[in-house]
């Protein structure tokens, strides 16, 4: 087993961390080691931290020790020029974190991002393309299902529409997710921060489920993950998860097969999903418990039943 020394020894840290001694630089691999359990949150948090530590060199900064106030605001308003402001707010939110450790492991005397302020951001409408309910119906007629890879997309983009999963939580899944329950079947998730959710199928979901656990094999496997990709020169499922960046590629592919315009993305699914439960009178209420959304305002950003009406009103400008 590598000890720490070993650990910081082999890890690429940036220079203010090294600078700053074996303890800092063994605090530092903790935070993101330790503090840190979403992969996702973790890589932007690292990136953030990377970039900030630079900037701090080029900028004359010697050690982490010696990074203050005016170096994060400097830093903080440099990023403004160049992001969203949602980006930024996750940027900032990474070096307070990170200085926290810091402070706590009495690295740093105190941290020089508490008392700096992100841009203003309010939102009542998110930005995730979303289908409409002909369009979703119109990719999962294309695809074909007489093939294996077929089968899992097929099935992956109708669990994200009709369970209105996160594509983390779906590829996640292991083939024992999907069960039965009370005569129906059911799938099980792993949200955001550990958070089990379980839901029941809709009709079409159970139909294409069945039809890639049966069509596939996979089923004899329960501990294997449910979606996976498909082995070198078989055409045959492997036995590895399918990565999201794999996942991604695939649902462009198949929008742009459809002949889909909208340029859509893992997310649009849950979005999709969201609004066409909406539009057939269902409550924001059991949308925000179906979508596993601890406030509905949450869920309220994936509402766009506003944006037909929206079109209507604009086609009223008659000139």
């Amino acid at each position: 087993m590598k000890t720490a020394g070993a650990l910081v020894t082999a890890a690429p840290l940036p220079a203010l961390v090294t600078c700053a001694g074996e303890q800092a630089s063994i605090r530092f691999l903790e935070f993101f080691a330790s503090a840190i359990r979403n992969p996702h949150t973790r890589r932007a948090y690292a990136r953030a931290a990377g970039d900030f530590l630079a900037w701090c060199a080029g900028a004359g900064v010697t050690s982490i020790t010696a990074v203050q106030p005016l170096h994060v605001a400097a830093w903080i308003e440099l990023q403004t020029q160049r992001s969203s402001a949602p980006t930024v707010k996750q940027r900032l939110a990474a070096i307070r974190h990170l200085f926290d450790w810091l402070v706590t492991g009495q690295i740093v005397p105190h941290n020089p991002a508490a008392s700096v302020r992100g841009p203003s951001h309010s939102t009542k409408r998110g930005k995730t393309p979303v289908l409409d309910a002909a369009e979703a119906r119109q990719l999962l007629d294309s695809i074909d299902a007489t093939t294996p890879i077929g089968l899992r997309d097929r099935a992956l983009i109708a669990l994200m529409v009709f369970s209105f999963a996160r594509v983390g939580a779906a590829l996640a899944m292991r083939v024992d997710d999907v069960y039965v329950q009370h005569r129906r079947l059911w799938v099980r998730l792993r949200e955001k921060g550990g958070k089990a959710h379980a839901m029941p199928c809709h009709h079409t979901l159970e139909a294409y489920l069945h039809a890639y656990l049966d069509g596939t094999g996979i089923g004899a496997d329960p501990k294997g993950p449910l979606f996976r990709t498909i082995a070198r020169g078989t055409g045959q499922l492997s036995t590895t998860p399918l990565p999201q960046a794999n996942a991604y590629a695939m649902v462009r592919r198949r929008a742009l097969a459809a002949g889909i315009g909208t340029a859509i993305g893992n997310h649009t699914f849950r979005a999709t999903g969201i609004t066409a439960y909406l539009k057939n009178g269902g409550t924001l209420e059991n949308a925000a418990a179906m979508a596993n959304h601890a406030s509905t305002r949450t869920t309220q950003l994936y509402d766009r039943r506003h944006d037909d009406i929206s079109l209507d009103e604009v086609e009223r400008i008659r000139v």
